[in-house]
């Protein structure tokens, strides 16, 4: 028996099932846009702006140049799907190490596992083991951050992607192979007077995942890798020496193209994306919506959150995320907290969904840890 070649995302990271969301955006490799850190997923799933902690890589690592640690290293896991099945996470590892006051560099390893799949035939009323196999989904990359002045710095990612959800039992399949680029900003002010307070204010940007598409076969459909423009702003409140109040907000929109209306040989109307470079997709992103400027609104996420820490050794977190019903719905509350325990950071995670289509990880707990090798709280 041949099974062939399955084309695989259980549920796409803009997550959801789309039948009554004929627009929704949906890309490759979804699994990119999944928070891997519990301390972003506490506060609403944001990070572009918040202090410099580990995981910058994934939100914004322009945030590395500012980070008070030498170096450190970041180690998460993410369930997903855990309601239903046991074997599908996100596993993530991140090390950064600052070269000197104004340059830091910064690698990371993701790998999304699909779950085991068992694989049997049928032959005379007799069951067959044909084996299993275990799809994933695979990136590494690396990124250098450099200050530009005493307040903002730049950096640039360069990240390998590898896909590998073709199954065939009776022949080699290969994998789908791509590139993608970041392009980060950061800002950090001086401690300043707000009232009676002092505070640090911080702004961010990110274009992640900037690259070509992924082909898994020769005159197949190509598809966009999530290409996403990040901005946010944060303002820490220094309440006094142990207690620090930061609250923050960030947008967030993909760059790939909208889906557009489509005709079948039988005149039946339906939505693809159209076949275009990854380039063209960028740039056509921000006014390609069928319905013109407010559908390009409504692919805008938003989110907030934030957090409060009492000295060094404990955060409480918690934030809000939204997203268009017409464009996917994720909306969930998330409720987060961090521990300090020597040179390490340990971060929990909860969400909870407020939308009527389920989210892949409601009440699910996430968890990560962080290990400062000079003795520092890894700038978090």
């Amino acid at each position: 028996m041949r099974i062939s070649i399955i084309y695989f995302f259980l549920i796409s990271v803009n997550f959801l099932t789309v039948n009554a969301q004929e627009r929704v955006i949906t890309t490759g490799v979804p699994f990119l846009l999944i928070t891997p850190d519990a301390r972003a997923g506490g506060m609403g799933e944001l990070g572009v702006a918040t202090s410099p902690d580990a995981y910058a890589q994934q939100w914004n690592p322009a945030k590395y140049a500012f980070i008070e640690s030498e170096n450190g290293l970041g180690l998460s896991y993410t369930p997903y799907l855990r309601q239903l099945v046991d074997d599908i996470f996100l596993g993530s590892l991140t090390y950064f190490k600052k070269t000197n006051e104004r340059s830091a560099w910064a690698t990371s390893l993701k790998y999304f596992s699909l779950g085991n799949i068992q694989f049997n035939e049928s032959i005379a009323g007799t069951i067959i083991d044909q084996g299993s196999k275990r799809p994933n989904e695979i990136t590494l990359d690396i990124s250098y951050s450099l200050k530009l002045s005493e307040k903002f710095s730049m950096s640039v990612a360069g990240r390998y992607i590898r896909s590998d959800l073709k199954i065939n039992v009776d022949m080699d399949a290969t994998s789908a192979n791509t590139l993608g680029v970041d392009i980060a900003g950061f800002y950090q002010s001086n401690s300043f007077g707000m009232g009676n307070k002092d505070a640090v204010f911080r702004t961010g940007f990110n274009i992640s995942n900037i690259g070509p598409r992924l082909k898994y076969d020769e005159g197949g459909q190509k598809d966009f890798i999530p290409t996403n423009l990040r901005v946010g702003s944060g303002i820490d409140i220094i309440l006094d020496e142990s207690n620090v109040l930061g609250l923050n907000i960030e947008f967030s929109k993909l760059l790939v193209p909208s889906p557009i209306a489509f005709y079948d040989e039988n005149n039946n109307l339906y939505y693809r994306q159209p076949d275009v470079s990854f380039f063209k997709g960028i740039l056509e992103s921000f006014r390609d919506a069928p319905n013109g400027t407010e559908e390009e609104l409504k692919e805008i996420t938003w989110a907030v959150g934030t957090e409060y820490k009492f000295g060094e050794n404990f955060a409480l977190r918690t934030g809000y995320f939204n997203e268009s019903e017409e464009k996917g719905s994720r909306r969930y509350l998330t409720f987060g907290a961090g521990f300090k325990y020597n040179n390490t950071n340990i971060d929990i995670s909860y969400l909870s969904s407020t939308s009527k289509i389920r989210n892949p990880l409601e009440n699910t707990l996430r968890f990560s840890l962080t290990f400062s090798f000079d003795g520092s709280d890894g700038g978090a």
